[in-house]
């Protein structure tokens, strides 16, 4: 079913990109609900190895009880997509850690994740099971910083963006912060929005667990 999702699917938002937005819990999307949660998850090399892998291969949502199914989409597609440039405290654009001819897998053969990846997520809730298919907006890798961004498809319960980044800071703390906003994508999903807020609070518990578990 998966490898069938269409890879040329146009997000069913406008505001592509907007997790970036430092101003995003003050001037979210028009009619969009902003959410922002930043949890130390752990200290030391160890520990930001382990989160950055597991972020950048879809670990946090697998670890969660989510199930991943990633179409990829054409090598012409994702070599046209685009990087986000960031910049240090003094504006001087910083580098990508990961340059385009070295690997792009994990240690454990697991595929990072690229601008332009298509997925359907399975979210478990009770006894009911959600599907959202989503795109991967963009990507961040820098030495300290490394995450991603997904945005919603046609066919998923919400319209919006959610953004994983993970970092680690001079003290080697690690940290993950989870960057949203989202609104129902349709008239059903309204009327039972209530359970669609439920269902979020509790999975984004499962994001910070996932990655905070001890490590072997």
């Amino acid at each position: 079913m998966t490898k069938r999702l269409p890879w040329d699917l146009i997000v069913n938002y406008g505001a592509v990109g907007g997790t970036r937005s430092k101003d995003l819990m003050t001037y979210p999307p028009a009619g969009f609900r902003p959410f922002e949660q930043r949890t130390r998850i752990g200290h030391g090399d160890a520990r930001w190895s382990h989160a950055w892998h597991s972020t950048l291969t879809w670990g946090i949502q697998r670890n969660s009880g989510v199930r991943v199914a990633v179409a990829e989409s054409p090598g012409h597609i994702a070599e046209g997509t685009y990087l986000p440039v960031s910049f240090d405290t003094s504006g001087i654009p910083i580098a990508p850690a990961t340059g385009a001819e070295e690997a792009v897998y994990d240690p454990s053969g697991n595929a990072f994740i690229s601008p332009g990846d298509s997925a359907l997520l399975t979210i478990p809730f009770w006894f009911l099971r959600f599907h959202a298919p989503c795109r991967v907006i963009y990507v961040i890798d820098e030495p300290k910083r490394k995450g991603f961004a997904y945005g919603s498809l046609p066919g998923h319960p919400a319209c919006g963006e959610e953004a994983f980044v993970v970092s680690q800071t001079d003290d080697g703390s690690v940290w993950l912060t989870v960057r949203a906003f989202s609104r129902p994508s349709g008239a059903g999903w309204w009327v039972v929005y209530p359970l669609l807020r439920l269902a979020q609070t509790i999975l984004t518990r499962r994001y910070f667990r996932a990655l905070s578990d001890p490590l072997d």
